[in-house]
């Protein structure tokens, strides 16, 4: 799970670069340019696998690239009529979800151990986000954001295994892109970036955390649960939130902290090999 931490790593850092971007560039625009980065990037690695493919492998891929595009959207317009802090907490609401979801649908067991974590990250999330307010509407986009993030992630559960990760993460990337493509040009937003920092925020978005980010995700998840997944995931709030204290000067407080620690605690205490670690580590047998 350890690559999976660092993509959440690179994930929490690109509010930062994004945050700077999205003020001179329209928002819409910039994901149809980021998605467009991250599926060209992959072509050249992607495109023998995605020939090999089978129909319903590249439907899987499909659906996966529906949810995580919806998401995004939906995201992104809930952020124009709530908080920032409601978004954060909702969002990370799909660590709730997720295990709910692929026990409804695959009937994929979710251990106690992993419940327990669920509630910590849940308390942690509260803690370092604050209790939601903000629109009811955008609340409410904010939460089907959560609710298509953890359809995606309960995907590639399922579907991860059986098919391969670099057709898959394309097929995502490439379906994110027309649809952004669609909702900027219906907006009249979509025009040439400009300026060092919009590239820099759209390079590290699109190769990193787009190509990178999601085809790591993509194979891990063929080796783990959709609840482990989103555990993990989780952690791209504390670490969005440090990235804006080193980077941004932003204070996170006593409450913030504190936060960012109990979400530690409940991966830890839900991810078997970081509890064997620290096992370990402690001269105990495992």
């Amino acid at each position: 799970m350890l690559p999976l931490v660092g993509v959440t790593a690179i994930w929490g850092y690109t509010f930062v670069p994004v945050q700077e971007a999205v003020a001179v560039y329209p928002l819409f625009a910039f994901l149809a340019v980021r998605f467009a980065i991250s599926t060209l990037v992959l072509a050249p690695f992607a495109w023998r696998p995605l020939l090999l493919l089978p129909r319903r492998g590249i439907a899987a891929g499909l659906a996966a690239g529906a949810f995580l595009a919806t998401a995004y959207g939906l995201q992104t317009a809930g952020l124009e009529l709530t908080t920032v802090a409601s978004t954060g907490f909702i969002t990370g609401l799909y660590v709730v979800l997720t295990p709910l979801i692929a026990l409804a649908l695959f009937r994929t067991p979710v251990a106690a151990a992993a419940w327990a974590g669920v509630a910590l990250s849940v308390a942690g999330l509260l803690l370092l986000s604050g209790v939601p307010g903000g629109s009811a509407l955008g609340n409410a986009l904010v939460l089907g954001n959560a609710v298509a993030q953890s359809f995606q992630i309960a995907a590639m559960e399922r579907f991860a295994p059986r098919y391969d990760a670099r057709a898959l993460t394309f097929l995502q990337m490439a379906l994110s892109c027309a649809a952004f493509s669609v909702i900027a040009g219906s907006r009249g937003e979509l025009s040439m970036p400009q300026g060092a920092s919009v590239w820099y925020a759209l390079v590290v978005t699109g190769v990193f955390a787009g190509a990178l980010g999601y085809l790591v995700a993509t194979w891990v998840q063929s080796r783990t649960t959709a609840a482990r997944a989103a555990l993990v995931f989780t952690l791209e709030a504390p670490f969005a939130a440090l990235f804006g204290v080193l980077l941004l000067s932003e204070r996170l407080g006593a409450l913030g902290w504190a936060g960012c620690g109990i979400m530690l605690v409940g991966i830890l205490l839900a991810e078997p090999a970081a509890e064997s670690t620290l096992r370990r580590l402690a001269g105990r047998p495992g």
